[in-house]
């Protein structure tokens, strides 16, 4: 697997600015348009916090990550988010906001949760992500 450069940030996909979470605001229509034909080739693997931008025909299967509330709130905190942004985050994963804008995004049985709590689910889940793209290039040339 190779590693990209965030291309929202060096392509400059973004509209601003937001000043209370910290961070660029996605220029949607950019990124989907920017990644549109590089998606259409096929083998890329899409890392986000998100998915209601992307369109359906990109993806053969999603996996959303899950991480203890506890957990997730310790490594926001060392990473720097505090306040609005930190409580954001934590009650989207207790309420389970991404799992269920995939479950509407996509067709539900492409959609995984993996656990993600410790390093060890870490190489877990990149073992099972490797393991189901190298099935899938294996079945489909």
């Amino acid at each position: 697997m190779i590693k990209r450069p965030n291309i929202l940030l060096t392509g400059q996909l973004y509209d601003g600015f937001d000043e209370e979470y910290q961070c660029p605001v996605l220029d949607e229509d950019r990124v989907v348009d920017e990644l549109d034909e590089k998606m259409g080739e096929g083998g890329m693997i899409v890392d986000y916090h998100s998915c209601d931008l992307f369109p359906e025909r990109w993806f053969h299967i999603v996996f959303v990550l899950r991480t203890d509330n506890t957990q997730l709130y310790t490594r926001l905190e060392n990473r720097g988010y505090t306040g609005k942004k930190l409580q954001d985050n934590v009650q989207c994963e207790i309420f389970q906001i991404i799992y269920e804008e995939a479950m509407e995004a996509y067709q539900q049985e492409i959609v995984h949760q993996l656990k993600n709590n410790t390093p060890e689910d870490l190489e877990h889940n990149l073992e099972r992500i490797l393991q189901w793209t190298e099935q899938w290039m294996q079945d489909h040339n």
